[in-house]
């Protein structure tokens, strides 16, 4: 048997080797940066989906887009090119930002005013947009001057444009935004037909199916607290989004009193209320996001109160002197495990 021979009869044992070791991990698993925070992404592989670096690419150009749409942060955004503008003047702009605008204009009606993505001149104000924060606590003629520059009926929308009727009015839409971008990858993980996976930008979900094992996905709601991490809650969601808002992570103290990022747009001020965490399911991400702002503004009597008008799917934690006081609407209590 000459030398040749023994290779081409290892051939066939060497390929079955290369091929046990290269086989298909059952789960992608994503990460990166975006929207001033991080994302996470699990997803069932499937023989439909492209390689996972190409997969990445996809989804960080398509979050991308949403940035140069939407961003704050960004003065050549479609967003600041609207904030820009002077009164009566008007910018064309994407689909996708129509339509975050519009779900931000009916969720103003839909929670009285708790959440108005005209907010920005407030929250400006109080340090928690892209400017720096104030040196000084705001006076009530500088929060009136700001509330003065806010107004959902001073914007209007006809097909693709935007048109201002307030030169001050500046959108903000950072209280759904992260939710659409959810959203956003959700749909490009849809196109591919994958039969499970779970989305997450910065604590709000998307989540599909069932794991590559037909078990359910579990996600943890994290108790309110700066102390860690801990676990308040584990649910299930099925197909459904999910989405958190909390006053305890994003603060600054001033004289000993603590100002919470979350304002009140009826009033211009920072939450005062022992509403510390909301949590949403809704099968938009974006939705959900825009609730879970809302509920704490509104606080927990009114916000149960919406949610069992409007059926919604929600879990409330309490500060209390004792710890902490969980309150579930009826559409939620499926989802505890």
């Amino acid at each position: 048997m000459t030398v040749n021979s023994i290779k081409l009869l290892l051939l066939p044992a060497l390929l079955l080797l290369v091929s046990a070791c290269s086989s298909p991990e059952p789960i992608i698993s994503l990460s990166g940066s975006t929207m001033g925070t991080t994302y996470h992404i699990k997803v069932v592989n499937s023989d439909r989906l492209p390689e996972a670096q190409l997969l990445q690419a996809e989804i960080d150009m398509a979050l991308e887009v949403v940035n140069d749409q939407m961003s704050t942060y960004r003065s050549d955004s479609e967003l600041s090119k609207f904030n820009q503008l002077q009164v009566q003047q008007s910018v064309k702009v994407s689909a996708d930002t129509i339509k975050v605008i519009e779900e931000g204009m009916r969720l103003y009606q839909e929670t009285d005013g708790a959440l108005d993505i005209t907010l920005g001149p407030v929250v400006n104000l109080w340090g928690f947009g892209p400017d720096k924060r104030p040196t000084t606590i705001p006076t009530q003629a500088q929060i009136d001057n700001a509330k003065a520059k806010m107004g959902i009926k001073e914007l209007s929308i006809k097909g693709l444009t935007l048109t201002k009727h307030n030169a001050d009015l500046y959108v903000d839409l950072s209280s759904i935004a992260k939710g659409f971008g959810v959203d956003k990858i959700a749909a490009i993980l849809d196109k591919y037909h994958v039969s499970g996976y779970l989305v997450e930008i910065g604590g709000e979900l998307n989540v599909k199916g069932t794991k590559d094992d037909n078990t359910p996905w579990r996600v943890a709601v994290e108790q309110p607290t700066t102390e860690g991490q801990a676990v308040q809650q584990v649910i299930e969601p099925g197909t459904m989004s999910l989405a958190t808002s909390g006053d305890y992570r994003n603060f600054y103290q001033e004289n000993g009193e603590r100002f919470s990022h979350l304002i009140d747009p009826r009033n211009g001020y920072p939450i005062k209320h022992q509403l510390a965490s909301a949590t949403v399911l809704h099968s938009s991400c974006m939705t959900a996001d825009g609730y879970a702002t809302a509920m704490m503004v509104l606080g927990t009597e009114a916000s149960l109160a919406l949610a069992k008008e409007k059926n919604l799917a929600i879990m409330l934690i309490e500060k209390q002197e004792q710890g902490y006081q969980v309150y579930y609407s009826d559409a939620f209590k499926s989802y505890v495990k």
